[in-house]
């Protein structure tokens, strides 16, 4: 055997016994006649003694150790003098009597520590070696034990894992497709799934009644921290249940992994409605670990003042920062010039100031009376020492999204959004519809096949913008986790939707008719959801990105660098797929 140990599992009970080790070397120290040598695998770290007075041919072969060898050693685990708490193995060390090097190493790009000193291409690049660092393999250990813990569940839940297909037909009704070109078949293409979305309704169709699967995903878009072109969805969906029975048990679900992975109890979770969440939050994903909910302030400022910007406004909303009533010129250009980024898009910020000594100042003193100033004061609940934001705009909902980034950015300079504090809820009653600029049409909130509220579907026809979605996210701390839908399963009712959303009853068919077909066969009433595992990993682990939780992630610009790739492909693979490329460089 390479090793009758690990490197961390070695303690004092066991002093006196011979043990062979094998793993890397962290690091190593000359101290006198004396060599000491990390080693650490992926369990832990061991300190090595290599003594010159014992052995002075081995304690030379340590001293030509560097970093990252991968080498086995044999000894006898001894007291250690210096004792070193801050690791398991840290009262013991191993008297080193034999040594071999099984394979030597560069000098490493980084160091292979908490805190290294590579950036993050270089550590993607260099992704094997960034994985030995511990910080990182614990967020791969937490999504091992997160998707062991979630397929026991689901199985005590009577649900069946099964795989669905990577290479399926195109439906680029949504995000775009990354597509395939299929050889056997010049000029046609497969197309990897966003999701398994109509292969598990046809599941429900064949009376499968509970799957589940830990599915890969590709979506085709421009990426951030929380998105890669490849992530990982724990996808579900269940035949004759109701919206509360989804919720109930994939709550449960939830509350199972909050209380294993980091000993919290979850309590019954709240259900806010779409247009509570933008009315008082701006968003449908809102962040409840702290407060400064929306104010509307239309009947105190819109034509009351000498105000334009106010008297044209369509919405005009406000947040209270406690005790912010001092912050500085600076610090309050600093908040203007954020909201007038491209990202958030508002064309300035006014703020009030309620000073602790009772003295209110104001970028709009000139525009209105101290009295009207001090209705804002009553409105919104402010004290003396807070300070109140304000937003305007001539489009509701977009000036809402808007002042949802001004409180986000205040949670974060006050501290707010503590990583080790968690607020979930539910998010329901979410419009079926949405408007595309880009498209110029009405498209489907979440997709196609989203089940309408009973109480709206007569509103189909004349006012489909007013249709509700038996639809449903879960949220926590400010991001979507999950979400499904009850689904339609009448030939009918889907074929309506489809009219509604613009497809001619032949796009229908020719995107979708194994669907219509299968519901002809006795489908039953079924609904779903989705979990992002990396999204819920990350929370779990209080990571920034989720790119710290994936073994071999893509950067921003969906590139693999350790592997370099996309790439180009031979000029012999392009011809056997009959493809010639015309670049528009």
């Amino acid at each position: 055997m390479y090793r009758t140990s690990t490197c961390g599992e070695l303690r004092l009970s066991e002093a006196g016994k011979e043990v062979t080790l094998a793993g890397w070397v962290q690091r190593s120290r000359k101290m006198g006649g004396m060599t000491f040598v990390d080693l650490r695998d992926r369990y832990g770290i061991t300190q090595l003694v290599f003594n010159e007075a014992d052995n002075a041919t081995l304690c030379g072969d340590a001293n030509k150790l560097g970093r990252e060898y991968c080498i086995q050693v044999n000894g006898i685990v001894s007291e250690r003098q210096s004792k070193n708490s801050k690791i398991p193995t840290g009262d013991i060390e191993i008297i080193a009597k034999g040594l071999k090097v099984l394979s030597p190493s560069l000098t490493p790009p980084f160091t292979i520590e908490d805190n290294t000193d590579g950036g993050d291409d270089l550590r993607m690049k260099y992704r094997y070696l960034d994985l030995r660092r511990e910080a990182v393999r614990k967020n791969l250990e937490l999504r091992h034990r997160m998707t062991i813990l979630i397929r026991n569940f689901l199985d005590s839940q009577k649900f069946m894992e099964v795989e669905t297909p990577i290479l399926i037909g195109s439906t680029p009704e949504g995000a775009r497709d990354f597509v395939v070109p299929s050889r056997m078949n010049p000029g046609q293409f497969y197309a990897l799934p966003q999701s398994p979305q109509t292969l598990k309704q046809l599941l429900m169709v064949a009376g499968f009644d509970r799957y589940f699967q830990i599915a890969k995903c590709f979506r085709d878009e421009d990426l951030r921290a929380d998105r890669q072109p490849e992530f990982t969805q724990i996808d579900c969906e269940m035949s004759f249940v109701d919206q509360d029975d989804v919720i109930n048990l994939f709550e449960e679900m939830a509350r199972h992994l909050f209380r294993e992975i980091r000993g919290v109890e979850l309590p019954k979770l709240e259900q806010m409605t779409w247009h509570e969440a933008m009315k008082r939050f701006g968003s449908d994903k809102p962040d409840l670990r702290f407060g400064m909910e929306f104010v509307e302030l239309m009947d105190d400022l819109k034509g009351i003042g000498s105000f334009s910007v106010f008297d044209e406004a369509a919405y005009i909303g406000g947040i209270v920062v406690p005790r912010c009533a001092d912050y500085s010129r600076k610090q309050l250009n600093e908040l203007t010039d954020f909201v007038k980024r491209p990202q958030v898009g508002a064309h300035g910020l006014v703020f009030i100031k309620y000073n602790a000594d009772g003295t209110v100042k104001s970028s709009i003193d000139k525009f209105y009376t101290a009295e009207q100033l001090q209705k804002v004061k009553e409105t919104t609940g402010a004290k003396d020492g807070d300070l109140v934001l304000i937003l305007s705009g001539d489009n509701a909902n977009k000036t809402r999204i808007q002042l949802c980034s001004l409180r986000l950015e205040m949670g974060d300079r006050l501290g707010l959004r503590d990583k080790n504090v968690f607020k979930c809820l539910w998010i329901v009653d979410f419009p079926l519809f949405e408007w595309s600029d880009e498209e110029q049409r009405l498209m489907a909130t979440h997709h196609p096949f989203t089940m309408p509220n009973p109480d709206d579907i007569p509103l189909l026809d004349e006012h489909p913008e007013q249709v509700r979605a038996k639809a449903y996210d879960f949220v926590c701390n400010g991001i979507e986790v999950g979400g499904g839908s009850l689904r339609i399963h009448d030939t009918q009712l889907q074929e309506k939707m489809f009219e509604v959303l613009g497809f001619t009853p032949e796009r229908a068919e020719a995107q979708f008719g194994f669907l219509m077909n299968a519901f002809k066969y006795g489908a039953p009433p079924h609904a779903g959801l989705a979990f992002g595992l990396d999204r819920f990993v990350s929370i779990l682990a209080g990571l920034d990105s989720i790119r710290d939780c994936i073994a071999f992630p893509k950067n921003n610009s969906g590139r693999d660098v350790m592997l370099d790739a996309p790439s180009m492909i031979d000029q012999k693979q392009l011809d056997e797929l009959e493809i010639k490329l015309d670049l528009k460089l």
